[in-house]
């Protein structure tokens, strides 16, 4: 019993301000229903998130394993290069470069509704004087580092896409979350509760009525009564005493003998 009292206390604070009325009770159904609607739709868009989010942290723990063997594996071609043509070869490569080859176009990609920044590796492919360092001595050593850092660019730009569009998806997630947990543990509660208190109104009012008709069709029949008494014992008037009695009036009370 007491559960009950601290249950009803509880669903009596959390509702709606409202005034118990037919009118008041569509429009409170018709938020409930548009509340469970978007409750539905946000709970499959933040299951597509979460998959979307774990498809790319595995690519981010592939991506980096790559990265990791082809740093290593640029690091070691450098050493190479530099071993075979000396350390002055780094004054020609400046000399020679002029334009970089390398773009990086950023795109966004959409997934359900959210947009997430997306880096793309262009090689513009253009010609350049970088074909011609080490005619004279390491020129494989020297391309070989080319092509090794070139592959390590592409993996880095390729991380980086996939970082960035990690943290917009846990923040996107991390949102879509909270604003399912208000609609299930608050929106949804208070216009149940709501609709409840309404409908209890709604039921003591239809009670009331009832009652009171009830107290009207008595008295119609005590007077239809009363007449017929009237008119069965020739036409005597008999008239119903409703005046109440007066409490304040002193009445006189009989002498009592001893």
């Amino acid at each position: 019993q007491i559960f009950t009292k601290c249950r009803t206390f509880k669903m009596s604070q959390n509702r709606l301000t409202v005034a118990p009325t037919v009118t008041v009770l569509g429009v409170i159904k018709a938020r409930l229903i548009g509340a469970s609607k978007g409750h539905a739709l946000l709970k499959k868009k933040a299951d597509a998130l979460t998959i979307k989010f774990r498809q790319i942290l595995k690519k981010i723990v592939e991506t980096k394993t790559k990265m990791g063997l082809s740093m290593k594996t640029s690091a070691f071609a450098l050493t190479e290069a530099k071993y075979a043509t000396g350390d002055h070869v780094k004054y020609t490569i400046f000399d020679n470069v002029e334009e970089a080859n390398v773009r990086v176009k950023a795109s966004t990609d959409n997934v359900a509704g959210v947009k997430l920044p997306k880096f793309e590796y262009t090689n513009l492919g253009t010609e350049s004087k970088m074909d011609l360092v080490g005619l004279g001595k390491g020129g494989q050593q020297i391309q070989a580092c080319r092509a090794s850092f070139a592959t390590t660019i592409e993996l880095l730009v390729e991380l980086a896409s996939l970082q960035t569009s990690f943290i917009t998806l846990d923040v996107a997630i991390k949102t879509t979350n909270r604003r399912v947990n208000a609609l299930e543990n608050v929106i949804k509660p208070r216009l149940e509760n709501t609709i409840a208190y309404i409908k209890g109104e709604l039921d003591e009012l239809e009670r009331e009525e009832f009652f009171r008709l009830k107290k009207v069709q008595a008295k119609k029949k005590r007077d239809l009564d009363l007449k017929e008494a009237q008119n069965a014992s020739g036409n005597k008037v008999i008239t119903p005493s409703y005046e109440a009695s007066n409490m304040l009036a002193v009445a006189e009370d009989e002498d009592v003998m001893f």
